[in-house]
């Protein structure tokens, strides 16, 4: 090297020096009102993690002002400002004007963007923060929170990224809402059509949408362990947000949703200079948002993917069968107000909180309480696992289920307690009802054929069925304008599913489906007893042996209501038209719709409403409202009369008196003179004595009062035993027709109800 080259060279370096040096010394974080920044030209944030200026997306000639990080390889914008309006050449300018707004100037000094103030300030500055933040503030203030009251800043308009520190929600107080919104391609920051919103109605959660459609969904906590530790909620009477932190420190993280709708979690990989994916959502085809319809799990571990939840069966069957979901789930049995159990599900992302309630002070144990107590609660879970406190309930259907490999919360889904798994009680004892679709019903009854039809009651209508190999059935249809008979055969289900005794009917199935409600029973052929007992050709079939047998069964199905269940049932509707006789006349006691459970400790109930039919009822019933295990005794009483005399209680004549079929047994009972009270149909008794023992223990059951009345238990022994056995007093309601004459029905063979129908005046089963 000449020596005459030596100053040439030091001051070639001493240029490029002095232009790094001026670079970087020139370099800064904000903008006062007289300065600018120009087409090529950046801020800073003081830390170096953030730059903003002019650029252009890739394969586009379009000029933009946005934030990218500064020292990564690969160039990622997180915000854009005049995302809507490009500029065509590199003449742009960012510039703040008094007042505290920033504008962007095209080549002609027009304006194609600007912020805008709330409040305006002597002395504007626009900077770049370090969180990638840019704000407008006053000059003297130099705070750097981001949640400082700044004039303007950029995190309140987001763009399609979501930064550490950012917020998607709602100001209450302003009524404004932060969300994300795609770029329109990958070349055009424009919005797109997809949107990342917090939806405030319920408990708050992440949607992602497209329009007005819900694509995916994140809450109401995550749908991934890992999320979970980097979204947060607030709430309180101003605001509601979701904001994502990083956990994941010094590592540099992202939430980003693209122009093709999907929603990712970016962590920054040093060693391989690039962005790794560590979350997608819509990853798999469970995350698109109710998928398996309502009350549907997703499971993509199996196939098919959708399956309903416990205690629910498919709305559409036969969709469902061609891997259309898109109905969802019905339960496949009813829940009493205040009944049914909780089935816990563990590791599922938690329903859709839309139709939700929360509270933060909850426990575990008083939420359940309090959701038992609810109608309309289907399902609770905890809100805050960590700590283990708080409440979060669903009302209604349940929505946009699915299960999760990693991650995940436990949830308590209500159900039926006789549905599969729950136990009832204290019994243990695991109950399952069949479930019957309803085209299966359909075929049965020939579509509720007139010529099937067995007859009609309060609730409904009742029809005969046979199924598919033979079995006949009985349906018990459940008609849409009857809301007693609603109340009524959810009561039948709640009991008649838990009660099994040879002398009680027995429950086939159920179906719920399309409106449709209806119980399925096995079919009696021989039908009911009154049907038999008091036609005046039919009751031939009926001698001494089989009333007798039939008297024994019904005592024998009441005692164990009365005493062996677990539930101890009060039936309070015994008549003859509810005791239904199989093919080889064995009695069976049906109809529990008015039945009602007794605990323990109780002895008589006092109720306002009155319910039952008239003949059958005992007078504390009647009078005074106060019914008990004695007041099914007294039915019994009048049936066991009935049976002997082939004779209704309600309705009955006699030429030599006004009594009715009660007072009539009575006065022939204290003047020995009880063989005329036994139906001519029975021919010659083999023990006279057996038919006046039995005749004796039906009026002992009818005794005016209820200490005087043998309990069931003591009834079977009377009646399988030969002791002595005491005399009976006068029965209740002996001189009844004088009493309730002016109720009296029309017709002498009609059973009248009191204050609510029940099932009298069809031919059952």
């Amino acid at each position: 090297m000449k020596t005459a080259d030596i100053p040439s060279v030091f001051s070639l370096c001493l240029l490029i020096w002095s232009s790094i040096f001026f670079t970087i010394s020139c370099s800064t974080d904000a903008i006062n009102a007289a300065e600018s920044i120009k087409d090529g030209e950046t801020l800073v944030s003081a830390g170096g993690t953030f730059e903003l200026g002019f650029f252009s997306p890739e394969n586009s000639s379009n000029r933009y002002v946005g934030i990218w990080y500064k020292n990564l390889s690969a160039r990622t914008v997180v915000w854009v400002a005049n995302r809507q309006d490009p500029i065509k050449t590199r003449l742009g300018v960012l510039k703040v004007i008094e007042r505290g707004i920033m504008i962007i100037l095209n080549n002609t000094n027009g304006t194609v963007w600007s912020s805008f103030a709330l409040t305006s300030v002597q002395n504007p500055v626009a900077q770049l923060q370090e969180s990638g933040n840019l704000v407008v503030r006053e000059a003297d203030d130099d705070h750097q929170h981001h949640d400082h009251k700044f004039v303007w800043q950029s995190f309140d308009f987001p763009c399609d990224t979501l930064l550490p520190g950012m917020k998607i929600g709602w100001n209450f107080v302003t009524g404004s809402e932060t969300y994300l919104s795609s770029w329109k391609s990958h070349d055009d920051p424009a919005r797109g059509a997809f949107t990342s919103r917090l939806d405030p109605t319920g408990y708050p959660q992440l949607l992602l949408k497209r329009g007005a459609d819900v694509v995916h969904r994140i809450g109401p906590r995550s749908s991934r362990e890992d999320t979970m530790s980097m979204f947060s909620v607030v709430m309180d009477e101003n605001e509601v947000y979701y904001e994502v932190y990083n956990v994941y420190l010094p590592f540099v993280v992202r939430f980003t949703i693209d122009e093709r709708g999907e929603a990712r979690f970016w962590r920054w990989d040093d060693g391989a200079s690039a962005w790794m994916l560590h979350l997608k959502l819509g990853a798999d085809r469970c995350d698109e948002y109710g998928m398996c319809g309502v009350n549907g799990v997703c499971d993509v571990g199996k196939l098919p993917f959708c399956r309903c939840l416990d205690g629910f069966v498919p709305k559409d069957p036969e969709g469902w069968s061609k891997s259309d979901w898109s109905r969802g789930c019905i339960r496949r049995m009813y829940i009493s107000c205040h009944g049914g159990r909780f089935l816990k599900y563990t590791g599922m992302k938690l329903p859709d909180a839309k139709s939700s309630w929360n509270n933060a002070s909850m426990r575990l144990e008083e939420c359940r309480a309090v959701c038992l107590q609810n109608c309309s609660c289907s399902a609770y879970a905890q809100l805050d696992v960590e700590r283990g406190m708080g409440c979060l309930l669903w009302y209604g259907d349940l929505v946009d289920i699915r299960t999760l490999a990693l991650g995940g919360q436990d949830i308590y889904i209500r159900m039926a307690s006789s549905e599969l798994g729950i136990y009832n009680g204290s019994s243990g004892e695991e109950l399952e009802i069949p479930f019957f679709k309803l085209s299966t019903i359909l075929e049965a009854t020939n579509h509720f054929s007139i010529e099937n039809k067995l007859g009609e009651g309060g609730f409904g209508s009742v029809y005969k069925g046979t199924l598919q190999g033979g079995k006949e059935i009985v349906v018990k249809r459940l008609s849409r304008n009857s809301l007693q008979g609603l109340d009524e055969l959810k009561n039948e289900v709640l009991f008649i599913a838990k009660l099994q005794h040879r002398n009680l009917v027995n429950l086939v199935g159920f179906c719920n489906q399309r409106e449709e409600s209806m119980l399925i029973y096995e079919y009696m052929p021989n039908k009911s007893l009154d049907l038999i007992l008091f036609d005046e050709t039919k009751r031939n079939v009926l001698g001494w042996k089989e009333r007798l047998h039939i008297i024994n069964g019904i005592a024998r199905g009441l005692m164990y209501l009365h005493q062996d269940s677990r539930l101890r049932i009060i039936h309070r509707d015994l008549k003859a038209s509810n005791i239904l006789l199989d093919s080889d006349m064995n009695p069976k006691i049906s109809d529990f719709g008015l039945a009602r459970s007794f605990a323990r400790t109780e002895v008589v109930v006092k109720t306002r409403r009155v319910i039952g039919t008239y003949g059958y009822m005992s007078p504390e019933y009647v009078v005074d409202g106060l019914f008990s295990a004695k007041s099914d005794v007294y039915s019994f009483g009048v049936l066991v009369i009935e049976i002997i005399s082939g004779k209704r209680n309600w309705g009955f004549s006699h030429h030599a008196h006004n009594l009715n079929l009660l007072g009539h047994a009575w006065t022939l009972y204290k003047e020995g003179r009880l063989l005329e009270l036994v139906d001519a149909c029975v021919g010659d008794p083999t023990s006279f004595s057996q038919v006046m023992r039995s005749i004796q223990i039906g009026l002992l059951c009818v005794q005016q009062n209820v200490e005087d009345r043998p309990s069931m238990c003591g009834v079977v022994a009377m009646l399988e035993n030969e002791g002595v056995i005491p005399q009976a007093k006068q029965p209740g309601f002996f001189t009844a027709r004088d009493v309730l004459a002016a109720q009296a029905p029309t017709s002498g063979d009609r059973e009248n109800s009191i204050n609510e129908v029940t099932i009298s005046t069809f031919e059952p089963r």
